[in-house]
């Protein structure tokens, strides 16, 4: 039973907001679904790739070994079924451990993809539950729906607040978006679901320092696991009538503006729709931190310029970036970069690379190849500065670019003209062209793990849209069994 407090009071209006978008609003972009059909498959292979990791795949699993949950959620690409608070982790562990799908960046940046590990561990968990007891399971289509509005929300709240600058890391609002979400699959009604996203917001949250040096670490790879199954935790125990608390944002003194927001409250620049699924940026060349990619890309067609004129990183004497402002705060580095989560989150590092090799990797991260001394002393070369009118596009919202141009000095005194790349290949404004790499890229992920038989039942089921978003969950789920 609920008890009183929440019931004498109205829920601040940002929880009631994302409550009553979460049961109420029908979604009916094609769009949205197009591009969640597509991010569901993204998200899925970059878990693929992310089992050839070993500081990855030691993660996962059941809490003690060799528990098997009955009706419990399978985890792709391995043999465990869970509970769905623990497969949410692994899940969520898993398609996030080499920041290798899909980016929201705003005033907070983050990866609302991220919220799949609740989603599709407790709709595999409800399907499975369901034909146990003679009930109809999920389908796809109600996994697509999920992400959906946990991108919106996720999304809509990062637009116009910054988690960052008050030191809080971003999977905040992946914990609250799950929880939403997670919640109205359970069956929640709208009080329950108040009381969990409410319990959401004052939960514990993790502060931004594992991203940063001196104490980058493996920590923000497993981050986003560990909010989504927390949000799958919260909102199980709403359905249990647990509690909520109505002025969890806005209590003065110990509500979460006042104690964690500097006693600003949120900040709105669209109301929920389908806006963020639409919108939402695919990392599909290369492993890097968003607000790289577009360097990356012209450091590659640099390096095969200097290339034909027979040079080679060697020869470069400067290089020097303009930039956008989030760029410069979050991943300029100089100075030693300690580990691969210190590097994937290093600009001069990320051009570095593929100057030298052109390519860049999720393996171009590791010791064996930070060592080549080549890359510190070319990193040392590299210099950000910020062009204003990158920062404006940057949060302009009918362009939302992430530009970078890239200018390269040789010791012979030759002056490249700049290279500048406003969209990355994985832009709205570049899908035609990114898709079909896209595809290619699953269906590289399928072969890191699959035989050649099982790749091609995965592949018959997720190429048919329409096939797919019919499929029961657990059927689908099922094929990912090693």
């Amino acid at each position: 039973m609920t008890t009183a407090l929440s019931t004498q009071q109205e829920f601040d209006k940002v929880i009631s907001d994302i409550v009553d978008y979460v049961t109420e609003y029908p979604i009916t972009s094609e769009l949205a679904y197009e591009t969640a059909y597509y991010c569901f498959l993204d998200t899925l292979g970059c878990g693929m790739e992310s089992l050839e990791y070993p500081a990855c795949k030691k993660l996962l699993g059941p809490i003690v070994p060799g528990t098997l949950v009955p009706n419990g959620a399978k985890v792709p690409g391995t043999q465990f079924q869970l509970d769905p608070v623990q497969a949410a982790f692994n899940i969520g562990a898993m398609i996030r451990w080499l920041d290798f799908n899909d980016t929201w960046l705003a005033a907070e940046w983050g990866h609302p993809s991220d919220n799949l590990g609740g989603i599709l561990a407790v709709a595999d968990w409800l399907s499975r539950e369901a034909i146990a007891k003679g009930k109809a399971p999920l389908t796809i289509k109600h996994v697509l729906t999920a992400m959906i509005k946990a991108h919106e929300i996720q999304g809509c709240i990062a637009l116009e607040n910054a988690f960052n600058k008050v030191g809080l890391d971003h999977v905040i609002l992946v914990k609250v978006a799950s929880t939403a979400v997670v919640a109205h699959m359970l069956g929640l009604n709208r009080e329950e679901i108040l009381n969990a996203v409410s319990l959401a917001w004052i939960d514990g949250h993790s502060l931004r320092t594992y991203r940063h040096a001196p104490n980058t670490g493996s920590r923000k790879s497993w981050a986003a696991g560990d909010a989504t199954s927390r949000a799958v935790r919260l909102a199980l125990m709403a359905q249990k009538g647990e509690m909520g608390y109505p002025s969890a944002l806005t209590a003065k003194t110990w509500g979460f503006y006042d104690v964690l927001f500097n006693g600003q409250a949120f900040r709105f620049q669209r109301t929920y729709g389908s806006y963020v699924m639409e919108n939402v940026l695919f990392k599909i060349a290369f492993p890097a931190e968003f607000h790289a990619q577009t360097a990356v890309e012209a450091a590659l067609q640099l390096h095969d310029k200097l290339k034909s004129l027979g040079k080679s990183a060697e020869d470069i004497e400067s290089v020097s970036i303009r930039t956008h402002e989030a760029c410069i705060r979050i991943i300029d580095k100089q100075g030693p970069l300690n580990n691969p989560a210190d590097r994937d989150h290093c600009i001069q590092y990320m051009v570095a690379v593929p100057l030298i090799f052109g390519r860049l990797t999720a393996a171009d991260y590791e010791d064996n190849i930070a060592h080549d001394p080549r890359i510190d002393t070319l990193r040392s070369k590299i210099v950000c500065r910020e062009e204003p009118s990158f920062t404006q596009d940057y949060h302009d919202p009918d362009k939302r670019s992430i530009a970078n141009g890239l200018t390269i000095k040789l010791k012979d005194g030759q002056v490249f003209d700049e290279l500048l790349i406003e969209y990355p290949v994985g832009h709205k404004r570049r899908r035609k062209e990114g898709i079909p790499l896209l595809l290619k890229k699953y269906r590289t992920n399928l072969a890191r793990q699959f035989p050649e038989t099982q790749q091609l039942r995965i592949l018959a089921a997720s190429l048919d849209k329409p096939l797919l978003e019919a499929m029961p969950v657990n059927e689908f789920m099922d094929l990912f069994v090693i």
